[in-house]
This record gives structure tokens, sequence and C-alpha cells, in this order.
């Protein structure tokens, strides 16, 4: 009984779905027909700016070819380069952020005048740092560690004010760092020699503990 009330019910409403698809599409017909009639809001929008456009004046010496001729293309091969002269021989030692004579001008409080001061603008130097005379290429790595030439820093104060503390020694014509310091004048090396003299120290690693003895 129910299956035969949906299907008259389809039925009935089956003929309205039609025509409403045909009258949907009956609209839309005359509509698309009017707008290309010319009659539309937005083709009359249009037509008024076309009749604006008419007034314009095109410029006759208007160019739409490259110009790229008219650029001026810098090619690396022919870069040049900015070439500084040397400083005066005064300035071998100059360090600019370190500067001694420099840093005395600052106060004394709290250190400051230890601190970087780095020079103004106008007070920076442009030309090169000479070296010092006889300056040689540095040793290589690592001995440059332990080793540095005489004339590339001729200053022996160093070597006797710290002489008690080991830090540097002057040897022929380089400096050696030992690095030793204070603690160990003559090396870490060294001191660990003379522990191992001094209590004759064995290290002996034991088969059923794992432990040192």
């Amino acid at each position: 009984m129910g299956s035969k009330t949906n299907a008259s019910g389809y039925r009935a409403r089956r003929p309205l779905s039609i025509f409403a698809v045909l009258g949907l599409c009956c609209f839309f017909y005359l509509l698309g027909a009017w707008q290309r009639s010319g009659s539309g809001k937005a083709d009359k929008l249009a037509l008024k700016v076309n009749n604006l456009m008419t007034g314009c004046t095109v410029l006759p010496n208007l160019s739409f070819e490259s110009h790229h001729s008219d650029v001026e293309i810098v090619r690396p091969d022919v870069l040049k380069a900015k070439a500084f002269k040397p400083c005066d021989m005064k300035y071998t030692d100059y360090t600019p952020c370190q500067e001694q004579d420099q840093a005395m001008k600052f106060p004394r409080e709290n250190m400051i005048y230890r601190e970087r001061h780095c020079p103004a603008e106008k007070e920076k130097l442009h030309c090169l740092i000479p070296a010092p005379e006889g300056y040689t290429t540095p040793f290589p790595w690592p001995k440059s560690r332990d080793y540095a030439y005489y004339a590339n820093v001729p200053y022996k104060s160093l070597t006797v004010e710290k002489a008690v503390q080991n830090w540097v020694q002057f040897q022929g014509n380089v400096f050696k760092f030992p690095g030793g310091g204070i603690m160990f004048p003559q090396g870490a090396d060294a001191y660990i020699d003379d522990l191992h003299q001094l209590f004759q120290l064995q290290m002996v690693l034991s088969d059923s503990t794992g432990h040192w003895l």
C-alpha cells in the first residue's frame, strides 16, 4: 500500500520538475539573447568608455623597441680594484681597536681604558699597514703554535718581564712558547715525568675488579 502511494506521488512531481527545467532554460536563453543585442547595462557602460577613449591623443614618437644598449654593463673582467697606498712605517704596530695611545685617553674607572675602543670614521686609516722590517712567512701549523720569528714581533720585553713564568723564551731568531706557564715552567710533560720519578707511580689494572691500583 505504501509503495503504491510513493509511486503515485513521484509521478505527480515528475511533470513539475520537467516544466521547471524547461522554464529555466528558456529564461537563460532569453537573457543571453538580450545581452548579445547590445542593450545590456554592461554593454552600455563599455560603449561610453570607448566614446571617451576616442578623444585621447596618441603620441607619435612612441618606441616599443628594446633599449638595453643604453645601459652600461660592467663586466667582471674590467672591474678595477681599489688600490691602497702603504702607511708610514710608524704604523707597523698599529692595532686599531687596541691602540695604546688612544686607550690612555679614556677614564680609569672600572678599567674602561682597557676595553676595546675602535677609532671613529674620521680617524680610520685608509692605507696598508706595513710589515716589520725583515718580516718572514710564519711557521706552518702546528709548529706555529710553539714558535714565531723574532723579526715578525721584534720585542723582547716579555721574555724579560715574564721570565720566571716561562711564557715565552727567546732562542736565536725565534720565540718559543713552552706552554707551561707558572705551574709548569718546563711544560706539563716534564712535570708529569718529575712526579713519576718522585713517587715511582705505576698504574696496574686489576684483572679481577677492573679498578686502578
